[in-house]
């Protein structure tokens, strides 16, 4: 596990966290940037695809293209948000291109990205493949943005009585993407022209889908627990929580994590520390279920 960035003193508590997992390999990347006593930032997620060090390369020049965008935003203050993340997206795109054209041995890479952009507290996000965004607020969470990849699709067939839930689960195209960034066209995005509100305590994650290996139920008692923690605190516990499944097919993760009007940071155990058997038993049993985006949202 790599060493976490330091929860950034703001009106946001924002911190970040990366997992190889049981991978060989890094090809998640991120780029967190909420200036001190300011309640304006953004983060940038891109889990990356393409084999050997494609993958590696992809994430980073995706974080990096949308990185520059959204710092210069500044010079265009008058565009609307969404707008501003639509243009980010298309330069991400754009930078792929480019390295492919560059070397012909990176034909195939690509990319999931997941953006937040905070204004007061109004919450702005763009997002293309599998990469997840939720909202932990009053004790429930949600998905918010929209999952492309074929398991909604799945999960539908499911609904309609075509296949059952198993079949679903186990399906070997589940988690093919039906859109990425990979320097040509990009068949889905998802940016809402409306921004969510943010309350007092909300809680924001934005991951790569290797956080998915903890069921939706679990990650939201992990949430419940660590509701009052420092936002560190809190990607510490989700990353405790999936090395204590020990599962020899876990993806690397990447968490930001993104607490609204947080209190200060508090110092302790992880909460699956010792003690915590009946969690450790609970994350042993869970069934991962389907996830699905909140009305308009998608």
């Amino acid at each position: 596990m790599s060493p976490m960035t330091d929860a950034l003193k703001s009106e946001y508590d924002v911190a970040s966290i990366l997992s190889v997992g049981a991978r060989e390999r890094q090809e998640d990347a991120v780029a967190v940037a909420f200036p001190d006593r300011t309640d304006l930032g953004f983060a940038v997620l891109s889990d990356g695809m393409g084999g050997h060090a494609a993958g590696d390369l992809a994430s980073r020049a995706i974080v990096a293209e949308m990185f520059a965008s959204l710092t210069l935003r500044e010079a265009t203050a008058a565009t609307p948000i969404p707008e501003i993340l639509c243009g980010a997206v298309r330069r991400a795109n754009e930078g792929v291109k480019a390295c492919i054209e560059a070397s012909p041995d990176h034909g195939g890479m690509g990319g999931t990205v997941v953006a937040t952009q905070i204004s007061g507290d109004k919450l702005h996000w763009i997002s293309v493949g599998d990469s997840v965004l939720y909202l932990f607020r009053d004790q429930k969470l949600r998905r918010l943005n929209a999952d492309h990849s074929m398991a909604p699709q799945l999960d539908l067939m499911v609904a309609k009585g075509a296949m059952t839930q198993a079949e679903a689960e186990a399906h070997p195209q589940r988690n093919c993407l039906t859109s990425a960034i990979t320097g040509g066209p990009i068949d889905e995005v998802d940016c809402p022209d409306r921004p969510i509100v943010l309350e007092h305590d909300d809680i924001v994650l934005q991951a790569s889908d290797g956080l998915q290996f903890l069921p939706d139920p679990i990650i939201e008692a992990l949430l419940l627990r660590a509701r009052n923690n420092s936002s560190q605190q809190i990607a510490r516990d989700l990353m405790d929580a999936l090395d204590t499944l020990n599962d020899p097919e876990q993806d690397n993760t990447s968490i930001v994590v993104i607490r609204a009007n947080a209190p200060g940071r508090q110092s302790r155990k992880g909460i699956l520390g010792r003690g915590s058997g009946a969690m450790v038993k609970a994350l042993r049993r869970a069934v991962k279920p389907a996830v699905v985006p909140a009305p308009g949202q998608s």
